[in-house]
């Protein structure tokens, strides 16, 4: 007999964080605020494909030199533009230009988690706002931008598997230091993206 949450893993997703499609209304004060620390918004996509393996669309970013997360593994997403009217189009936005998934059309809003934002200094401030979703079985991705080298559906059992906890040496203005993060299809998850998918994981429940 089918499991009922894995064959729809958006009825054990919502209440995970607010459902609401829009932001709220701009606060004056807040804006002004914003616009003194100069800090970007960004907006990116946890994407899980329902089925019998649901799996969460990841990228791996193609090596630019004025990209700062040049070549690493990542969410679709990307920079708020002012054709976007709230930071939910950001992300399905970027999604569709980044990967050809439309989730306009066939995704289905879900959530969102806490803001995550760069602890190193040397990086863009930005604050970046994960928005989750769900889509059907089968639902393809590509790569659909020079700015993306692959896209890969990871089953969340793979994610989930403990022999993919790692971690990784990076090199700082101080010296390496190492990281944890996650090694998946012969790539290192770690970082930001690493963060948003440890908190998406806490909270997803155990049957998805």
């Amino acid at each position: 007999m089918n499991d009922p949450h894995r064959a729809a893993p958006h009825r054990a997703l919502e209440g995970l964080g607010g459902r609401e499609r829009e932001d709220p209304p701009p606060d004056p004060e807040a804006m002004e605020a914003r616009a003194a620390t100069a800090v970007t918004e960004a907006a990116v996509s946890l994407i899980l494909r329902e089925g019998s393996e649901p799996a969460l669309l990841l990228i791996k970013r193609a090596e630019r030199e004025t990209d700062p997360w040049s070549g690493h593994m990542a969410l679709p997403g990307g920079r708020r533009e002012v054709v976007d009217s709230s930071l939910v189009e950001t992300a399905m936005r970027e999604t569709r230009e980044e990967t050809g998934v439309d989730l306009a059309r066939t995704g289905r809003p879900v959530g969102r988690l806490p803001v995550v934002a760069p602890t190193n200094r040397r990086l863009p401030r930005i604050a970046i706002h994960p928005f989750m979703f769900t889509v059907p079985v089968g639902t393809p991705a590509r790569v659909a931008s020079d700015e993306v080298d692959a896209v890969h559906w990871v089953p969340l059992s793979e994610l989930r598997d403990p022999a993919c906890e790692s971690t990784v040496a990076i090199a700082l203005s101080d010296g390496d230091r190492d990281f944890p993060c996650l090694r998946v299809r012969g790539e290192v998850v770690w970082g930001l993206t690493y963060r948003i998918l440890t908190t998406y994981f806490e909270r997803l429940p155990a049957a998805v």
